[in-house]
């Protein structure tokens, strides 16, 4: 299953036109998309407040990501303070990865900000967090913390861009997005030797893991005729007739 490095602004003197900073908001937005990361499978790691862009880039680049997250929000330049809206997502030119996250990301965006036009993905290379990051990667401006009603919009719209951003994610990985869910145990029941452990609800996806008769399971969650399980830390999918609710 695929892993993300999450990160969440670390400018904690970018304030928000109606109070609070840009740290505070997009620390609250990584919060909301956990239980959705955990609930369709997406592992994560996550810089913290006290680290800098910089110690979120090495730690990034010292695991080994399948995206680079960064949730940010916008602030105009001088002399259009107050006056500019919309989202930019950003990637680096030339990785078609990056560029392709970030599209997906952009044009799910468009379903919920009051603004669609105004929403893109565009290139840069004057960015850290998409120049500098091994992994593809994906800065989000969501919207300018400056402009009234960008700033309010952001505040009042957590769930619902939290939500958003993980099915964009699922889109990205080709897996599905599963609303959260209560986890159970279970065992594995089979008449032959070893149950796949599967990387998608797919007979044909990628094996992760084997495991054997009897063996215990936490179902996480289900997709049809499958269970999202966890099999001695390895996250997959399995087919639910080979297995037994404890």
């Amino acid at each position: 299953m695929p892993i993300i490095y999450l990160s969440p602004s670390t400018q904690e003197k970018n304030y928000y036109v109606n109070g609070g900073t840009e740290e505070q908001y997009m620390n609250l937005l990584a919060d909301k998309m956990v239980p959705y990361l955990n609930a369709s499978g997406i592992r994560y790691s996550r810089n913290t407040p006290e680290m800098t862009a910089a110690s979120s880039i090495a730690a990034s680049n010292a695991g080994n990501y399948d995206l680079h997250l960064a949730l940010h929000s916008n602030a105009a330049p001088e002399g259009k303070y107050g006056s500019v809206r919309g989202i930019i997502v950003f990637y680096y030119p030339g990785s078609q990865k990056g560029q392709r996250a970030a599209t997906i990301i952009a044009n799910n965006l468009k379903s919920i900000y009051p603004l669609p036009n105004l929403v893109r993905a565009e290139a840069t290379t004057s960015i850290g967090e998409v120049r500098l990051v091994r992994a593809p990667a994906a800065f989000l401006e969501l919207g300018y913390h400056d402009n009234p009603e960008d700033a309010a919009w952001i505040k009042q719209n957590l769930d619902a861009v939290a939500k958003n951003l993980v099915m964009s994610l699922c889109d990205y990985f080709d897996i599905p997005f599963l609303d959260p869910s209560t986890s159970r145990s279970g065992r594995v029941d089979v008449d032959w030797g070893v149950l796949n452990i599967r990387a998608r609800p797919d007979l044909d996806a990628p094996i992760l893991a084997q495991a054997p008769d009897g063996a215990p399971l936490t179902i996480l969650n289900q997709s049809g005729g499958w269970y999202l399980v966890n099999y001695a830390g390895t996250i997959g999918y399995a087919k639910d007739d080979f297995v037994t609710l404890n």
